[in-house]
């Protein structure tokens, strides 16, 4: 898999968090290219661990080693890290890291919700994510490389989607009150009003 191709892989699901999230897509696509070594990693190849999260995934664990910054010295320990059955098991439960945080802090990285790239970036770290000192660095410069900020200006969606059933309905009410009215300016309105939402659920004009 080229490096073009893992992006494109991992950023429609980013996307798609993103929607519901707040999380930059930028962000995701980033840390999973630093984490999973553009998804060559040991970690990410034998557990579907693109984020490097520890614990127990839907899959189960695995032990491996790994490096941490510590009292200003890089030390290799071993840890147990969550396994899942999929890429997108993995995404997932990456961005439900983010949104609920850890059991002492569940804010921990709420930071990152809803801002820029940059500031993302800072605040995945200095909540913890991670212990490199310069991983900020590193996750801004691979998203000024690859023009990874681009993901986040995909449409997002405004307010609750459309029921278009529930929406039938509201026409078939606006249709009966243009039929049992005699008033012109009434009949008008209703008219107006159920071709307005026909056009918002994608229903041919009448």
């Amino acid at each position: 898999m080229t490096q073009q191709e893992f992006i494109t892989k991992i950023a429609s699901a980013a996307v798609e968090d993103m929607k519901k999230t707040r999380i930059p897509a930028s962000l995701t696509i980033a840390q999973a290219i630093l984490e999973s070594s553009w998804g060559k990693s040991g970690l990410t190849v034998k557990a579907n661990n693109l984020f490097g999260i520890k614990g127990t995934g839907p899959a189960g664990n695995v032990s491996m080693p790994t490096k941490e910054y510590s009292g200003g010295q890089w030390i290799t320990v071993n840890a147990n890290f969550r396994k899942y059955n999929n890429w997108g098991e993995s995404i997932a439960d990456h961005s439900a890291l983010i949104l609920n945080g850890t059991r002492d802090k569940p804010t921990r990285y709420h930071g990152v919700l809803g801002v820029d790239y940059k500031t993302a970036c800072n605040a995945i770290w200095q909540g913890g994510y991670a212990t490199d000192p310069q991983y900020p660095q590193k996750l801004i410069s691979l998203i000024e490389q690859y023009n990874l900020q681009q993901f986040d200006n995909a449409p997002q969606p405004v307010g609750n989607p459309v029921d278009k059933q529930a929406a039938e309905k509201v026409i078939s009410h606006l249709g009966t009150l243009w039929l049992a009215s005699s008033d012109e300016k009434v009949q008008a309105a209703a008219h107006f009003a159920a071709n307005a939402l026909r056009d918002v659920v994608g229903i041919p004009r009448q």
